[in-house]
Order: C-alpha cells, then structure tokens, then sequence
C-alpha cells in the first residue's frame, strides 16, 4: 500500500488524458497535494505550462489552453468552480474532484456551463497529502481547524466530516474494504469508525465493490489521548527531528533563519520519491545519521576526483553526459550537509541531549528525588527552550501525579517565574486531569 504512488498514478492519467498545452487549476487543499506529489519539470514535461488558484480572480483569458482543474468538493471550490464556467478564460474543462461530488454540486456546475465547454467530470480519489508511501496527512492543522466541539469527547461536526472523507479517499485510491476497529473507551473514534462503516455499506457501497481478499485489510482508529507521554519526548530520527526542530511544511524545510546559510539553501525540499538518500536514512537516529552523510559526502568526492580528469575526447562525452546527474548529486550534498549542520547548532544551543536524557528517566524510570532535582535545573537553564521546559514539566507530573509528595504546584510557579505564560503552564494541571 503506496499512497505516494497511489496520489501520482492519479495526477499522471489526469494530466495525461488530456492532450495538448494546458492549464492546471487548484485550489487551497489541492496546492499542497500536487507540490509533494510531483514536480514542476514533471508537469513541463507533460506539456502544462501554467499552475493557478481557480479562486484567484485575476487570472488572463488564454483561449487557446485547455484546462485541467483539480478541487476538493468544498463549498468555496464549487463556488470558484461555478464562477470560472459562467466567464470561462479557456478553450475547454476537464473537472477532477478529490472526493465524492454530490449531486447538487454536479447540478450546479451543469447549470453554469452554459457554453458548453465542460469535456468530463471525474472523481480522482486524492484527498489526502501522501508523506511517505506508508504514512499520510490529511493536512487539517489544528488549531486552526478545531477537532472536537464544547466537548472533548464529542466530534466538531466539520472537523468529523473532512476526517471521514479524506480516510474514505484514502481506502478508495488503495481500494481496500477494510473491517473496523476502534477504541472501546473513546466516543471520538467510535463515532469516526461508525461514520465510515455507514459511508461504505450505504451512501457509497457501489464505489467499494472491490474484490474481496482472503484476509480484509484492517482500519484501526486510535485516540492519541490515550498514550499522553510519546508526543513528549524528543525525536531522534532524521526525518522526525527536521520536523520537529525545523518544520516540514508540504514537502519544504525552511533554513531562512539558519546561520551562515547559502540563498539556494534557504528552502528545501524533502521527498522519499525524490531523494534516494532521504529515503534511504529518514529513519536514522542522529548519531548514524553524522556516518551516513559522511559517507555521501566522500562518495561524492571520489565522483568529483573521476570527473575532473578529462584528456581525451571520450572523457569529455563522458562527462557532458553525466553533468545533470553529478549537479543534481553535488545538491543534494549540499542539502544534507547543511540540514544536519542546523540541526546540530539546534541540538547543542537548546540543550537537547540533556533534555532527552531527562524526558526517558520520568517516561521509564521512578526516581522523585532525582527527576525533581533535573527538571528544577533545567526550567532554571535558560538555554532550554519554553517548549522543553514544558514538556518535561507535564511529562513529571503525569509519572508523578499519584504520589503524595509530588512537587506540581511548586513547578507550575516555577514556570511561571522563568517567563511562561500563565495558560501554557496551567496546562500542566489539565493533562493531569485528562490523564
């Protein structure tokens, strides 16, 4: 099950379908999708010349283009959609939708092309960012998008509906009908597993008629609440750190902030379909990591000692030859040396491998005097981050809420005293609660 090779078969039929130049139109979720799915040289080569926003109102009439547009079935979409057709700017539409169009939609975009250009409406199951090809997002941030309601165990109803859609499109692309699991003890993925089971065995049970296996694939929904402790501690892999010391935004690291950076640096991308040695070492924790990049660079250096030497006729063939692909090798050098240089910096300025040692003792060892004593040392340091001092603040009083001279209080102030906001160290006090 490969969802980044599910999300590109469908962009590849999608803009192979269509023949001659074009335009690919987008909207806010499906930006995201195509940026880490395929490049921009992919989508040259497939003869689109032009990528925009259908809600972009400033757009030029291009009559002579045809014009793919890929949407999620929002009403915002539908409306941008709605509004293109009635003053079309392109020779003709062909209408992809990332998940199920409901018949009013359909209707409404029937009704507005009026001059007939509309070639054919599909739906193209891609509503989810594909990461990995084993792990997904479904790129709903929260905050902003909230997850639950006036109630921590009761679904926001949006919220509830994108989740439910973008898991069927998921199971659709991988066209699996899978049995349900979910927790016994938490309502909100009994109500996501029950929203599911209903779309499949009845408003869309044609759609997943696939051919039963000997073995059904298994969908297990599980409420992250329930294990409070593993979001806590520092990661240590490579792909984990960069998004957590950095961030991973779509498929881009920003290094703008890094420090002695170069400009072609300052933005890079991170993809396991693109960069084999990404792909090979995502998972390495951070001391192989050093070796490996190591290794990549005097691997590179021996290419660059071959290639230097050029005396005869066949040396230089040769060499134009390789060119595109030792620039693209020398790049991504540079890019891997540079992100484990920052991340370093990051490591050694906020202290981490102290603060990791401490996050293991309070999550696997039972120590009072100890743990108190470190976490008291390191809310003083002021090389540790607000975060980590957080983190390890909730991290002891979830190990140490049940015994009787536990110092909780005493840590919240502390906090407070060293310049944490009041609300993010009262959080302190809830997870205990929901713990």
């Amino acid at each position: 099950m490969d969802v980044v090779k599910a999300i590109s078969t469908y962009i590849q039929r999608m803009i192979t379908e269509v023949s001659g130049i074009k335009v690919l139109l987008l909207d806010q979720h499906t930006t995201p999708i195509i940026s880490t799915s395929f490049t921009q040289s992919a989508l040259l080569n497939h003869e689109v010349y032009l990528t925009d926003r259908v809600d972009n109102p400033n757009r030029d009439r291009m009559k002579h283009l045809n014009c793919i547009a890929l949407i999620r079935p929002t009403s915002q979409s539908i409306d941008s959609l709605v509004a293109e057709l009635e003053r079309p700017r392109y020779k003709a539409y062909w209408i992809y939708s990332t998940n199920v169009l409901s018949k009013p939609d359909i209707e409404r975009l029937a009704e507005a092309d009026q001059h007939e250009l509309v070639r054919e409406v599909q739906e193209h199951f891609s509503d989810y960012l594909p990461v990995n090809p084993d792990l997904f997002s479904l790129n709903l941030p929260t905050p902003p998008q909230p997850l639950w309601s006036d109630r921590t165990d009761r679904w926001d109803q949006d919220s509830l509906q994108a989740h439910r859609d973008g898991i069927l499109a998921l199971l659709l692309s991988l066209k699996k009908k899978p049995v349900i699991r979910y927790e016994r003890m938490s309502s909100l993925a009994k109500q996501l597993g029950e929203e599911i089971l209903y779309q499949i065995n009845t408003d869309q049970s044609s759609l997943f008629s696939f051919r039963r296996t000997d073995v059904p694939p298994l969908l297990l929904i599980l409420d992250r609440r329930n294990d409070p402790v593993t979001p806590l501690l520092s990661q240590w892999t490579y792909q984990a750190m960069v998004h957590e010391l950095i961030g991973i935004n779509n498929g881009r690291v920003s290094l703008a902030d890094a420090e002695g950076i170069r400009p072609e640096l300052k933005e890079i991308v991170l993809s396991t379909d693109q960069d084999p040695f990404f792909s090979s070492n995502l998972y390495d924790n951070f001391g192989d990591l050093g070796a490996s990049i190591k290794k990549y660079v005097e691997e590179y250096q021996s290419r660059t000692a071959s290639n230097s030497v050029i005396e005869t006729v066949q040396d230089m063939k040769r060499f134009v030859e390789e060119y595109p692909e030792f620039r693209r090798l020398g790049g991504n050098v540079s890019k891997h040396v540079a992100l484990l240089g920052e991340l370093s910096r990051r490591v050694e300025k906020g202290k981490l491998l102290e603060v990791s040692e401490l996050e293991q003792s309070l999550a696997s060892v039972e120590s009072h005097a100890s743990d108190l004593k470190g976490v008291q040392t390191l809310l003083e340091d002021p090389q540790v981050s607000q975060d980590a001092k957080l983190r390890l603040s909730i991290l002891y009083a979830l190990r140490y809420q049940k015994y009787s001279a536990n110092q909780i209080s005493n840590i919240v102030q502390q906090l407070v005293k060293v310049g944490v906001p009041e609300n993010r160290a009262a959080s302190i006090i809830v997870s205990q609660r929901r713990s």
